[in-house]
């Protein structure tokens, strides 16, 4: 139906009333919102809790809204949580309850329903979700590491246990190994090309090698990167060629860029930053000139939607360290210049850090000690940070540990074109 110009101007003038009643009424916008998981007190053995955050998009400051409640996490000490590449399901790892449990996100308000949740037979360190949305990968362990891979149901639902491999380094089966972060690749919807492979990596360290303050049993190189090939139609795990890989002395994380070409490992004794390519059969190899310097102590690793800047967070120093990618290598070839001070400071000890999906424009960390969440706002020209408005903002209860993101429903998200 064509409309004259008088009912042109009528129509028009009814959604200026609509728009003019929403912001009377205190309509507050928001880019996306961000779900931290930690303990409701300080107490051993108290509830996890996932508490969510909504993004101011104008100045990146978090603000918690009724429309989506503080919820239990199904167990206690969470200490991690991914979400679903479609952004409607979040899971989350209770390391004090030897169980993941899986939630039902509401995009238009950020809300989250508990739906089902496993067991798993050692408590729980980091987990990951295929970009398909068909598997689930749970790390575990205290003193020896397994990799689990699970099926996921159209709906989200946690299904059966579909591979396992145990994690051990080799020529050393009776060594102590602890996991320590996982990422699979492809890692992102925003490809327009095939991915040449599908794998996922696990990180680890050898306690029988490391063991600071305490009695060394082993003279194996401490720290390793597992990878394994995924076939995606049976989920059948396969050694990559080359596996494992050595990876400096402690790494605490692991990620890959949005294009599926390198992975980066923070390596949390040497205070360093590890680069690998990743081949077309799924084999890393070391990038040159590395490691890269961070800051003391980094324990977690991010990198930027579009594939341009690294974050780390580093514990002990209570900061974030930013780099440039050069293109096409992957090298961190630069840090980041810092506006008006030497670091991007956080609150007291930050373990965990995100970049927001819907515009790229927002870093965020965890931090464990600081009972906070510390925000930057990111300039997509530069990659500097700068500190967003109020920061930090206070979580309720206590030691977060896990952080995570998904886009508001009306806004789309960043992706990157390799």
């Amino acid at each position: 139906m064509k409309l004259n110009k008088v009912s042109q101007l009528v129509l028009v003038s009814a959604i200026g009333l609509a728009v003019a009643t929403l912001l009377s009424g205190c309509f507050i916008p928001t880019i996306d919102y961000v779900f931290v998981a930690d303990s409701t007190s300080n107490t051993p053995g108290s509830a996890g809790q996932i508490v969510p955050f909504a993004i101011d998009p104008e100045s990146g400051a978090l603000r918690t809204d009724t429309a989506a409640p503080i919820v239990p996490s199904g167990g206690s000490q969470p200490v991690s949580m991914v979400v679903s590449s479609d952004y409607t399901d979040l899971y989350v790892a209770n390391a004090g309850s030897d169980s993941v449990v899986h939630f039902a996100i509401t995009l238009s308000t950020g809300a989250l329903t508990q739906k089902d949740s496993i067991t798993t037979s050692a408590p729980p360190v980091y987990i990951a979700v295929s970009v398909a949305h068909d598997y689930l990968y749970v790390v575990s362990g205290t003193t020896s590491a397994t990799l689990s891979e699970y099926s996921l149901g159209s709906d989200g639902s946690i299904g059966s246990l579909v591979a396992q491999e145990s994690l051990v380094i080799p020529g050393y089966a009776s060594d102590a190994v602890a996991p320590t972060g996982v990422a699979v690749i492809p890692n992102s919807t925003g490809l327009t090309v095939s991915p040449s492979v599908y794998a996922v990596y696990v990180t680890v360290y050898d306690q029988s090698a490391y063991n600071p303050g305490g009695t060394v049993t082993s003279n194996a190189n401490p720290g390793w990167i597992f990878g394994f090939v995924v076939d995606p139609s049976s989920g059948a795990l396969t050694a990559a060629a080359g596996s494992p890989y050595q990876a400096g002395v402690k790494p605490t994380a692991v990620t890959a860029d949005p294009t599926d070409r390198f992975v980066y490992v923070t390596d949390f004794a040497s205070n360093e930053l590890i680069g690998y390519s990743i081949e077309t059969t799924g084999q890393l190899s070391f990038m040159i000139n590395g490691p890269f310097k961070t800051g003391n102590e980094p324990t977690a690793v991010v990198v930027d939607p579009r594939g341009i800047f690294i974050y780390v967070a580093n514990s002990l120093q209570s900061t974030v360290s930013a780099y440039n990618i050069a293109l096409p290598t992957g090298t961190p070839s630069a840090t980041v210049a810092v506006s008006g001070s030497t670091t991007n400071s956080t609150d007291t000890d930050p373990v965990a850090i995100i970049v927001d999906p819907a515009l790229g424009r927002y870093v965020f960390t965890a931090n464990y000690l600081g009972n906070t969440v510390s925000g930057f706002r990111l300039n997509p020209s530069t990659g500097v940070l700068t500190a967003t408005e109020n920061t930090p903002y206070v979580v309720p209860g206590a030691n977060p540990a896990a952080i995570a993101a998904v886009p508001h429903g009306n806004h789309a998200t960043e992706s990157v074109t390799p």
